[in-house]
């Protein structure tokens, strides 16, 4: 007779899951043998629970269908937190086995005892543990259905000795949600919100990542109201190509002139995002428009709010939006986002040759020439974010997968695994910091082990420079943020994966032209400048003080040459009116 682990591995495999990520042992025991014995089922062994909950959060965004990963007991599921909280908080739909302890220990103290349902409440949908075998296959139905149908993760708890049991019955067939309906507007405020686009006379439209499939949608009314388009990190991947009307990015990373656009509208419109960084928001004559209506007005003050998909929403909209004449405003912004766009581009490209070590912007131009059409690009948080949101290009066809909402670290070399694995015929970049591959420098054994052939090109300036800009523009110097240089490319080798290390711009080109074309695995180490930090595109008095305060504070402490470093790499960076 088939066991609940069997069980629960027939549901999975009904719902289309083909494999589950995490480290075998112990509670999980009966999981792991039912996958051995399911023929359509493998098991991906990752060397830290994170890692692989890390890899279901971009298979699920890589296919759009349920990704599975799995922890043991106690400590086994608690490293699943960080992977799980960049899962839900990026609407990817995951399920996570968080396995127990002997359900008759549950309550006394047991070795390794702990209570994932309490655990995972703020980065999931559902957690329920399943205490007997009537309980399956309904339990983990409902769990997949809440993971997949409001976007997010699910978590159930399943006690060893729970798993190894009869079930109570056949698992029996069932249908699983497995597309969502859109959300048509009321059309009371799709009129409203025609009244307001007719008589603004300068409007802008941002957009975040909810206005995926709408590119066609957003480019009429862009047109129609001579608006330009800036976007939000998430955004960029889905509005910025083929776009005419596009100003940049808006917020810490941004550039162009999205913010300058934004601030001089008389109506800004919000298009599916959720852009938590408000004080780059007008904070006036604003409408947003959201399929999510938790997310209407949480940022700024509203004068109109949309409950609506977004692309249904404007479609309604624009017969009724009248063709604006005046260009001035679009103009406007258009040749300060062309000039700024220079100044940018001139500074990685003068001297090249001779700057040692590497502008870090070269090299994710460079990336961005070579990269394949329908590349994935996975990222580390920090300054990795800040080159691939200004440098690498999107087509509509290419993705990028970081950990935008969540910003944990060592994220990207995980994600890519997941990636690779949910699509298996395209180019997967792991675009890693030294400081967040460092952190889970074990899953390159991952990758070596089952011969994963992601790319993994290594921003090297032995520095967590995402941090140190933190620090200098809060008026302190910068402390334990930069460390002993790590040849990264020779822990690869010794791995057993193919790798190089870059020191000299020339070299560059034909290095990452190596390193995409291998057909396995390679990791390409790339000695960047440490000095190379991103200058925001507004930059407040208080940043100014701050950044002032701390070259005080680092040149009595004897670090005149590293303040003098550090100054001539941005200037090149600072936005120009």
């Amino acid at each position: 007779m088939a066991t609940v682990a069997d069980q629960f591995v027939e549901v999975l495999r009904q719902a289309g899951v083909r494999r589950i990520y995490g480290v075998v042992g112990d509670s999980l025991n009966p999981i792991v043998d039912a996958v051995r014995r399911s023929g359509g089922m493998d098991w991906v062994h990752v060397r830290n629970e994170e890692a692989g909950a890390f890899a279901a959060s971009a298979e699920a965004q890589a296919t759009g269908r349920l990704a599975v990963c799995a922890g043991s007991c106690g400590p086994g599921n608690a490293h699943l937190v960080q992977g799980l909280y960049d899962a839900h908080r990026s609407g990817a739909p995951v399920l996570a086995l968080a396995s127990q302890i002997p359900s008759t220990q549950i309550g006394s103290g047991y070795f390794q005892e702990t209570h994932p349902e309490s655990l995972f409440a703020d980065c999931s949908h559902y957690r329920e543990m399943i205490n007997g075998p009537g309980q399956m296959p309904r339990i983990l139905r409902t769990a997949i259905q809440h993971a997949v149908g409001l976007g997010g993760v699910a978590v159930l708890v399943l006690p060893g000795d729970t798993a190894s049991r009869d079930t109570a019955g056949p698992a029996g067939e069932h249908d699983l949600l497995v597309r969502r309906g859109v959300v048509l507007p009321p059309a009371d405020q799709v009129a409203r919100l025609a009244g307001a686009l007719n008589r603004a006379r300068k409007v802008m439209l941002f957009c975040g990542s909810g206005v995926r499939g709408a590119h066609a949608e957003v480019m009429r009314l862009a047109h129609k109201v001579l608006s330009p388009v800036g976007h939000a990190l998430r955004g960029k991947e889905w509005i910025q190509y083929d776009n005419p009307f596009d100003v940049g990015m808006s917020g810490l990373l941004g550039y162009g002139a999205c913010h300058t656009a934004m601030q001089e509208a008389d109506l800004v419109l919000l298009l599916g995002t959720d852009f938590p960084y408000d004080p780059f928001l007008p904070g006036r004559n604003t409408i947003q428009v959201d399929a999510d209506p938790s997310r209407l007005g949480r940022r700024t003050p509203l004068d109109l709010a949309v409950h609506g998909d977004i692309r249904e929403t404007l479609r309604l909209v624009l017969d009724q939006v009248e063709q604006k004449q005046d260009r001035s405003y679009l103009d406007d912004m258009l040749r300060r986002h062309a000039r700024a766009l220079e100044n940018v581009v001139s500074a990685y490209t003068r001297d090249i040759e001779r700057h040692i070590p590497i502008h870090p912007e070269y090299v994710a131009s460079v990336l961005d020439d070579l990269a394949s059409d329908d590349a994935i690009f996975t990222v580390d948080t920090g300054m990795c974010n800040v080159w691939v949101a200004r440098y690498i290009t999107p087509n509509g066809r290419r993705r990028v997968m970081g950990s935008f909402v969540h910003g944990s670290m060592a994220n990207a070399l995980p994600h890519a695994i997941g990636a690779q694995f949910g699509a298996p015929g395209r180019q997967v970049i792991s675009v890693s910091g030294d400081g967040g591959l460092g952190m889970l420098l074990g899953e390159l054994l991952t990758v070596r082990l089952h011969r994963i052939p992601v790319k993994i090109i290594v921003f090297n300036n032995a520095s967590l420079g995402m941090v140190r800009l933190e620090m200098l523009v809060d008026g302190l110097p910068a402390f334990e943020t930069d460390h002993e240089p790590v040849d990264y490319a020779a822990i690869a080798e010794a791995a057993g994966i193919e790798s190089a290390r870059v020191e000299r711009p020339s070299d560059v080109r034909t290095a990452l032209s190596r390193a995409l074309a291998a057909p396995g695995p390679y990791l390409l180490d790339v000695i960047t400048d440490p000095n190379a930090l991103s200058i925001p595109p507004h930059i407040t008095p208080q940043q100014v003080k701050g950044f002032a305060l701390a070259a005080g504070k680092t040149v009595l402490t004897g670090g005149v040459g590293k303040m003098l470093d550090l100054a001539r790499s941005n200037l090149r960076n600072i936005p120009r009116p």
